[in-house]
């Protein structure tokens, strides 16, 4: 035969002639859905390996009108928080037996137009971190029972699950931590196209300094007119007068802010104390070792997954909203109290 001359494709059916057994049976052994015994099941196993047989399941998933995928939809990949939180979803993805299908989105359009791709590809679930899925997209997937779960976004639609980290406790945990360490100026820096998650973070932080009695106006808030590390060394730069405790929206900003505030001869603690929410790896090098909040990214994956499968039974049930417990870590820019 010619080299050019493609091989022909193997078939399940190939696979069952070979073990000897009908196509259910070898159905049933390769996606390990029915009862079949152990020798049976490594027979098939054992014939599919001699053939060189690989499962389509995206073919299964036509069949079946439902696929092993699940759709992804993350934002800003390259941030140091959203690459663990994608990071610990494709672990738990993978440990419940499915594949990811990941999309990096840039805006709401991009969003629609991926939502609309994964029921093409008849995903099992969608997995939303970044950006408002369109209540008419969502319930496009609700009629093809596609469940779609919000990874901190706002819990407002309606037949969709959201797990959020509890933005609020972690916020009011900053303004505590601030007000024991001595301060009575504060400062709340953010982007100023924030994410729902960090408004949620600043209107908490605001509002815990006011019940402990702190004067609004002893409250600066500072807007970052870009994202991530730039946005916060930039404030830091412009920022006239320094509050005594600051609390950033994500620990980017405060790294940025941080070396900022070095740039103009400023440390902390000693010359302000500073917190940011996140945990990312960045935060725990030396040249920071920043005190932030820890959201517990295995966590949020697991209940993300949990709440999707579950979905997926029932895809009428009410929604629900899972909030995922925040942890301060004590470093250097704030040390603990006590």
């Amino acid at each position: 035969m010619s080299p050019s001359v493609r091989k022909q494709a193997i078939t399940a059916q190939d696979v069952a002639t070979r073990a000897g057994v009908s196509r259910a049976v070898v159905s049933r052994a390769l996606s390990s859905n029915g009862s079949i015994s152990p020798a049976t099941k490594e027979k098939v196993l054992r014939a599919a390996q001699e053939l060189g047989y690989q499962v389509n399941f995206l073919a299964q998933g036509l069949n079946r009108q439902r696929s092993h995928l699940i759709g992804v939809i993350v934002a800003r990949i390259g941030d140091p928080f959203r690459s663990s939180l994608l990071e610990g979803l494709l672990h738990e993805i993978q440990r419940r037996g499915y594949q990811a299908l990941v999309t990096e989105i840039t805006g709401e359009q991009d969003l629609t137009a991926t939502l609309r791709r994964f029921t093409q590809f008849r995903v099992s679930g969608v997995i939303v971190t970044s950006g408002q899925p369109p209540q008419e997209i969502v319930n496009e997937c609700v009629s093809q029972q596609i469940p779609v779960v919000g990874i901190n976004r706002p819990p407002d639609i309606p037949l969709v699950d959201f797990v959020c980290s509890d933005n609020h406790a972690g916020a009011r945990q900053a303004a505590e931590q601030l007000y024991r360490s001595g301060c009575r100026r504060f400062g709340w820096l953010n982007h100023a196209g924030s994410t729902w998650a960090g408004l949620q973070r600043g209107e908490a932080f605001l509002q815990a300094l006011q019940h402990s009695g702190v004067d609004p106006r002893d409250i600066c808030r500072f807007d970052a007119s870009v994202e991530g590390y730039g946005g916060g060394l930039q404030a830091a730069q412009t920022c006239e007068a320094v509050p005594d405790g600051i609390f950033c929206a994500n620990a980017q900003l405060a790294c940025g802010f941080l070396d900022g505030m070095r740039l103009r001869g400023k440390e902390a603690p000693r010359d302000f104390h500073l917190i940011g929410f996140d945990n990312t790896p960045q935060s725990g090098q030396l040249s920071y070792r920043l005190t932030t909040l820890h959201q517990d990214v295995a966590e949020i994956a697991r209940r993300a997954l949990t709440r999707l499968l579950e979905r997926a039974k029932n895809p009428l049930q009410p929604s629900r909203v899972e909030w995922v417990k925040v942890e301060m870590i004590h470093r250097q820019t704030s040390p603990q109290i006590g």
